[in-house]
């Protein structure tokens, strides 16, 4: 199958969204499908998908199917951790002391 350079590239995204899943409590997630999907739950199709298109023998359609729904996926997680990273920053406030800022691991 041609494109192996894209595919490689786009499954390491898949899979980098996937192990970086913090687990725990699901959060609700707005998106097409059928009513509210959850990161997580997401992320577990993501995971499906990736095993799918690195360990079985598709055909070129089906490949292709699950190509773009995992590519649905990543976006809408991208939109949804995007939107989680701007809602702690309201809520640590502007400009304020309490703001955000590198975490180097080490405390002051």
């Amino acid at each position: 199958m041609g494109g192996s350079g894209l595919k490689r590239e786009t499954l390491n995204l898949m899979r980098s969204i996937v192990m970086n899943d913090p687990g725990g409590k699901e959060h609700p997630v707005g998106g097409a499908g059928t009513g509210k999907e959850t990161l997580e739950s997401r992320l577990r199709r993501l995971e499906e998908i990736v095993g799918q298109l690195e360990g079985e023998d598709l055909e070129l359609d089906r490949a292709l199917a699950l190509f773009e729904e995992g590519v649905g996926h990543v976006k809408e997680a991208e939109k949804t951790l995007a939107a989680a990273e701007l809602r702690v920053e309201e809520l640590l406030g502007d400009g304020d002391e309490a703001g955000t800022r590198p975490f180097d691991g080490a405390e002051e």
